[in-house]
């Protein structure tokens, strides 16, 4: 699991830094949810974010697609999300307060 999460990670970080323009600011996050399943976060500058995911959603959607073509064929489920550094505080203030309940 910690192989295929590795190349995954890898090839993440090498499309996007194909797309941004501030990789200083790009963060790749990764947590296992379950077993065989990973979940990534791309925390970029909201410009980057707006980059990445394209019009439509379209650059996003092929990024994800190929992620997890990549991953099932190792039999991983594989979950990409991309968002600003602001949505993540707003995510990570969520979670929190979750946890304080």
């Amino acid at each position: 699991m910690e192989k295929i999460t590795a190349q995954i990670k890898n090839f993440i970080q090498y499309i996007a830094l194909q797309f941004i323009s501030d990789p200083k600011l790009a963060e790749l996050r990764i947590g296992n949810s379950a077993e065989n399943k990973v979940n990534f976060r791309l925390v970029l500058s909201q410009p980057d974010v707006a980059t990445l995911i394209g019009r439509q959603g379209f650059t996003a959607s092929t990024i994800r697609s190929l992620v997890k073509a990549a991953a099932e064929r190792e039999g991983v489920q594989v979950n990409l999300r991309i968002h600003s550094h602001e949505e993540e505080r707003q995510y990570t203030a969520a979670i929190e307060a979750k946890a304080m309940e």
